[in-house]
């Protein structure tokens, strides 16, 4: 187990020190596992209905960093994924509360059902008037388990706000209780899992997955999912929990909704937007309202990867509630979304249309060979983006096969010249490959380009265009032979390439003496402390590994050979 933690049983008592430590508007229950609003008037007849949550820890941000004005005002940690003990819950009641009263509001687990209904037993034979709301969101278990024994999962952090923004306008218990149970009425979640996490107290995963399977129709705590289902594409992953939402609260054409896209600890902003975008335009196919909606991670279990999405129905009285103003540290603040709007770049000015010339002498097989190392990138990819892995940032295999079907793309009046194409791919290399590879090779294409504006160069002229090729790629990215770069296979194959052909051979046999030159400068790169990019990070843990720029430069090159000469 590779956590950063101290120990096991300090995890949860140290992580409410950390997170009440960073926001002031909270404090810590002296004794207890209880974060409450430090705002709290010590007059008890001052103080507002009280709404409080929690269960066990491993769902950060939830519950703790919901705690502040507008929505809870404490939050009951358990361990991990265990609910909290009665005494906790009833030392939280007695902090907070007053004559107004507590609502409680609970996920629909056995242990928390249990205990923070015992502690709103005691707390009322206290004097204290205590309610209880119980969320039962999943509508994973819709053909499982009857709707009251549902569990209750992300959806639960909207019933917070909305019972804490009624709380904040001074409702009475009965007020806030109704508006809590008719938000849990509304709402519909559904959630998938990509892998397991681990408990730490356990040391150990909670179940295993095969690369290809994910588990749909999970709670959130570490168990396994409703069913086992091969791994799907985000956006059919999307249609699938939608579908299943939808039917199951009946939402339809005209139907006011917000939306949460939860995820679930280990699912990158990057994963989630993806789903969102998705999400969202389904609801519009389906024309159902989509007034408010939020992406990130809410309510977590631990570094799973996965995600929720959460569907609740809305008014214009519950929107208000949803938009109302919380200091809580973790609540996304406002959902409200724009109509959906692109703004167009503005274009460069374009030169006049040249008509193609395929029958030009040479361009039919140029075409063929800059289609060929198209292929090549693509063959290629899973290799590259291996070796780029290995001591880079493992773009470089998605991004020339991007490049390759930049190549495919190109319209046919950028084939009427060496000069004219040179330029037409150069530009197109720059608009699809990213990273530091797009530049270098546009800069390299554009630079050859200039220096072949006559239409029939010959074998020395290509070559001498190979060579400031070469020299571009050195200026624009400051780097020598012997730096581990592409240039320790560009620098001695541009240099053969001039030797061989000026020593007699033909263009064939001077392009195989160069590709050989490619292979040994990449090879010899195994051998090298990078000094330059994102390998020079890593230093001699890269030796051993050929730079995959060089390597790139032999995947180019090779196919060249059938076509010069």
């Amino acid at each position: 187990m590779k956590k950063l933690v101290n120990a096991p049983r300090a995890v949860v008592g140290e992580m409410l020190e950390g997170l009440v430590s960073l926001s002031p508007e909270q404090a810590l229950l002296e004794g207890e596992s209880v974060v409450v609003r430090s705002d709290i008037p010590a007059e008890v007849h001052r103080r507002e209905v009280a709404v409080i949550s929690g269960g066990g820890s491993g769902h950060e941000p939830a519950h703790a960093g919901y705690v502040g004005p507008g929505m809870l005002h404490a939050a009951v940690a358990g361990d991990v994924f265990t609910s909290p003990s009665t005494d906790a819950v009833l030392a939280a009641i007695r902090a907070v509360a007053g004559p107004a009263g507590a609502l409680l509001v609970v996920k629909n687990y056995t242990g928390d059902r249990l205990n923070f209904g015992l502690a709103a037993e005691l707390a009322r034979a206290e004097g204290i008037p205590t309610e209880v709301v119980v969320v039962a969101d999943d509508v994973a278990l819709r053909d499982t388990v009857e709707p009251a024994r549902r569990r209750g999962i992300a959806g639960t952090v909207l019933v917070h706000k909305v019972a804490g923004a009624a709380a904040a306008l001074g409702a009475s218990l009965a007020e806030v209780a109704r508006e809590a149970a008719a938000t849990a009425a509304e709402l519909g979640t559904m959630g998938v899992a990509l892998g397991p996490c681990t408990v730490p107290a356990a040391g150990r995963p909670g179940f295993t997955l095969d690369p290809g399977e994910m588990e749909l129709g999970l709670g959130i705590h570490g168990e396994q999912g409703v069913r086992r289902v091969p791994l799907q594409p985000a956006d059919a992953l999307v249609d699938t929990l939608l579908a299943t939402i939808l039917e199951d609260r009946r939402i339809g054409a005209g139907d006011r909704v917000a939306l949460l896209v939860n995820g679930l600890g280990g699912t990158p902003p990057m994963e989630l937007a993806i789903v969102a975008r998705r999400a969202l335009a389904v609801l519009r196919e389906r024309e159902v309202l989509v007034e408010r909606a939020w992406s990130g991670s809410f309510l977590t279990a631990l570094e799973m990867p996965g995600c929720s999405l959460t569907l609740l129905k809305v008014d214009d009285a519950r929107l208000r509630q949803l938009d109302a103003e919380t200091s809580a540290p973790a609540w996304p603040r406002n959902g409200k979304l724009a109509p959906v709007r692109r703004v167009s770049p503005r274009a460069p000015a374009q030169p006049a249309a040249v008509e193609a010339h395929p029958e030009h002498p040479g361009m039919v097989r140029f075409k063929q060979a800059v289609l060929a190392v198209a292929d090549a990138f693509e063959a290629a990819e899973t290799r590259l983006t291996e070796l780029d892995s290995a001591a880079g940032d493992g773009d470089l295999g998605i991004s020339l096969a991007r490049g390759a079907a930049a190549l495919r793309a190109l319209p046919e009046s950028s084939w009427s010249s060496p000069h004219r194409a040179l330029t037409a791919i150069g530009n197109a290399l720059r608009r699809s490959i990213g990273g530091s590879s797009g530049p270098f090779y546009a800069t390299a294409l554009l630079r050859a380009a200039r220096h072949l504006a006559d239409e029939t160069p010959n074998a020395m002229a290509w070559a001498e265009a190979f060579r400031v090729a070469v020299e571009a790629v050195a200026e624009l990215g400051g780097a020598r032979p012997g730096d581990r770069t592409m240039l320790d296979a560009l620098h001695p194959a541009a240099d053969m390439f001039a030797r061989a052909l000026k020593s007699g051979q033909s263009p064939a046999q001077a392009w195989e003496a160069s590709v050989l030159e490619a292979e040994k400068g990449a090879e010899a790169t195994t051998r090298m402390k990078p000094r330059l990019g994102r390998a020079s990070y890593l230093g001699e843990r890269a030796l051993g590994v050929p730079d995959a720029g060089a390597a790139a430069v032999v995947v180019w090159m090779k196919p060249l050979s059938q076509f010069i000469g």
